[in-house]
């Protein structure tokens, strides 16, 4: 469990834990943590938002410090996954422009669409509900390695995690967080565990998506999830 807790805070944050040993055992239970990890981030952000007085600044700084604190890693693979899927290329073509360096032009409309979705929703909410979408986020990765979905390539990140997550897991984890979610929006105890439901709802549709035009997921699809998911819950908790 504690090695799985380290290669978890060293793939998902800049934290400087060494990994210890990595292979799929570990990674089963680091992408079952990864909720956990989720809300250590949050927790943090959640002190920075409330420091710099929680004003449109304060949001616009907390943001930029998730992808600071993340490496980008996550905002990456999205405009990877974007790209990709905006080609409409076949399942290798699209692959390789996942691989490649550069980024095309829908990859950088989603992380710039992401970057101010977030900091917008920000400005109506608190610090609980930075926790509750950046616990839901890491719960995107969960989902993403459940067992049943398979890797899109035979090495690389994807390979490593696809597949490991036991389904009870999954369900476990996605009960934790939309549990602590209720007290996300004050006065409101449903709107949260219904965002965090909306969010996960849209990212099984995601990547579902992308097996059937990848043949399963890749490190950049699960990246594509975790932003995704941050994304859809921060909208769902400021709606009202």
């Amino acid at each position: 469990m504690f090695d799985g807790l380290r290669l978890a805070l060293t793939t998902l944050t800049v934290l400087p834990v060494r990994a210890g040993r990595i292979d799929r055992r570990m990674a089963a239970v680091a992408m079952s943590l990864a909720p956990l990890v989720g809300a250590l981030l949050g927790a943090m952000l959640a002190g920075v938002f409330v420091l710099l007085g929680q004003g449109p600044v304060a949001a616009a700084v907390t943001v930029a410090a998730s992808a600071l604190l993340t490496r980008g890693l996550h905002l990456d693979g999205l405009a990877d996954t974007v790209d990709a899927l905006g080609s409409y290329r076949d399942r290798e073509q699209a692959l390789e422009i996942m691989k490649k360096p550069d980024i095309g032009p829908f990859g950088v409309a989603a992380i710039a669409l992401a970057l101010l979705i977030q900091a917008a929703a920000l400005t109506e909410l608190g610090a609980a509900a930075i926790v509750v979408a950046w616990a839901a986020g890491r719960l995107g990765v969960t989902v993403a390695c459940r067992r049943g979905v398979g890797a899109a390539r035979p090495d690389g990140l994807g390979a490593l995690v696809a597949s490991t997550v036991p389904v009870p897991v999954v369900a476990g984890a996605a009960a934790l967080v939309a549990a602590a979610a209720v007290f996300a929006v004050p006065g409101r105890p449903w709107q949260g565990p219904a965002a965090v439901a909306a969010a996960l709802l849209v990212v099984v549709l995601l990547l579902r998506h992308a097996v059937r035009r990848f043949g399963g997921i890749t490190g950049d699809v699960v990246g594509a999830s975790v932003e995704t998911t941050t994304t859809l819950t921060l909208v769902a908790l400021a709606l009202g």
